[in-house]
């Protein structure tokens, strides 16, 4: 499976001095994986080493045929995944 980063991608992790090798790692060896019925995209958490804190860090993708396109990457605070999985929005996979 061929991995590619949006533009919007790289204009986060340069904005977010996030490692360029992170969206990737996050792909290969998530911890937690849901569907997000708002955007119809996948989401990927790994906790992380982020800013000297270890951090719920996430990626959005979509995935077609033989290619995987990472949309953004964020850390998450708390309450955005816990709210997200309480009102339906992600639903674990």
């Amino acid at each position: 499976m061929r991995i590619v980063y949006s533009e919007h991608l790289k204009r986060r992790l340069a904005i977010r001095r996030i490692p360029i090798e992170l969206p990737e790692i996050i792909f290969n060896e998530y911890d937690e994986k849901y569907f997000d019925y708002e955007t119809g995209n996948f989401v990927l958490i790994k906790k992380v080493e982020f800013l000297q804190k270890p951090r719920d860090m996430m990626i959005v993708y979509e995935e077609e045929h033989d290619k995987v396109e990472i949309i953004t990457i964020h850390p998450l605070k708390k309450f955005q995944k816990e709210n997200r999985i309480k009102t339906g929005r992600w639903k674990r996979i």
